[in-house]
């Protein structure tokens, strides 16, 4: 439903830019996280590429936390275990693993595009309303001079 700015009230005015700024703020904060996600697949996509024949046997550093970690060995280079959500775990040779990633990226490009031009609209929707209530303000105040000029004559 469209609905005319102009003969919105002031006070209506600033409810619906403050609705627009908190869907903005959504909007943002869901592409935000999707790339937080999108990043984490692009790093471990990126890293498959150690595993190759050249360096199985070699040593390594295996994490146990984000900071500490223990020494380890590589033997199987041709297969890893995939974390696929809700505790679950895959295990798939690196071709698969690198497709399944490329999927994961590729759908969460998607996502974030889906939500782009709704950030954009509401985004023009909020300086609209802004525009319009600068003008009901600058109009309020041209009466309140003007009254108060016919006042003091």
């Amino acid at each position: 439903m469209a609905v005319n700015l102009t003969e919105l009230s002031l006070p209506q005015l600033e409810g619906l830019k403050t609705q627009l700024e908190q869907e903005t703020e959504f909007l943002t904060s869901s592409i935000g996280q999707l790339k937080v996600v999108q990043t984490k697949y692009v790093e471990a996509k990126d890293s498959l590429s150690v595993l190759n024949k050249n360096n199985a046997g070699k040593e390594l550093l295996v994490p146990l936390t984000s900071s500490m970690y223990v020494p380890g060995t590589l033997d199987d280079v041709e297969h890893v275990l995939v974390d696929v959500g809700t505790g679950y775990y895959v295990e798939k040779n690196v071709n698969d693993t690198k497709e399944f990633f490329k999927r994961k990226i590729d759908f969460l490009t998607k996502q974030i595009e889906k939500i782009q031009p709704a950030l954009q609209e509401k985004y023009g929707m909020k300086q609209a309303v802004i525009e319009v209530m600068n003008i009901k303000i600058q109009q309020l105040q041209s009466q309140q001079a003007s009254q108060s000029g016919t006042t003091k004559a």
